[in-house]
């Protein structure tokens, strides 16, 4: 799960094409991005989770910066949204932060209406432990103040990486399950603007 908040970063730092050649900072616009991440339990029922308490900025040297308020995790039944805040993320403030930088060579003269395809390396920290990040991240200019970053492919995070294997076995054991997968799909859509 925390993988998708990875993941996630990673999408928005990839907003900086549309200010290349300013010096303006560019931030997360709350309520039309989002993180979703899915997970298998019982080895057969498959199901999709979102975290929307996103915030992050990318300057105009490149330094991306993103919070993403774990206790906005959503799982659509809200004693499993508890216990992954209780047990998983440990607490009810925490918070995953991503930090890494963009080279804007390949998106500097995007124009409105063009996309392209841009690779990304950062890190994730969360609740002291940190992991690298590296995502393919498809880049929509949509105006000149407002840009869309994707996922371009599907991204795969092991919950071993990010250090909550334990909270996942404490999951399973809570809902008595036989299994969770540890291998979580993550996709984001971030839109960012000036």
């Amino acid at each position: 799960m925390k993988a998708l908040l990875k993941t996630a970063a990673v999408v928005m730092a990839f907003a900086g094409p549309a200010f290349a050649g300013g010096h303006e900072t560019w931030k997360t616009v709350g309520d039309e991005s989002l993180i979703a991440f899915g997970s298998i339990k019982k080895n057969t029922v498959g199901e999709v989770h979102t975290f929307d308490g996103l915030s992050g900025s990318v300057n105009e040297k490149g330094a991306v910066s993103l919070a993403i308020e774990l206790s906005s995790v959503e799982t659509n039944i809200d004693i499993r949204n508890e216990r992954m805040i209780e047990h998983v993320f440990k607490a009810a403030d925490a918070v995953a932060e991503l930090k890494g930088e963009i080279d804007f060579d390949e998106v500097h003269d995007l124009e409105i209406g063009a996309t392209t395809v841009v690779d990304f390396e950062g890190t994730l920290g969360l609740a002291g432990v940190s992991a690298d990040v590296e995502a393919e991240l498809f880049v929509a200019r949509l105006s000149e103040d407002r840009v869309l970053v994707t996922t371009s492919d599907m991204i795969m995070l092991s919950t071993a990486d990010l250090g909550i294997d334990a909270g996942v076995d404490k999951l399973m054991e809570l809902a008595s399950l036989p299994g969770i997968t540890r291998v979580t799909p993550v996709s984001v859509r971030m839109v960012f603007e000036k």
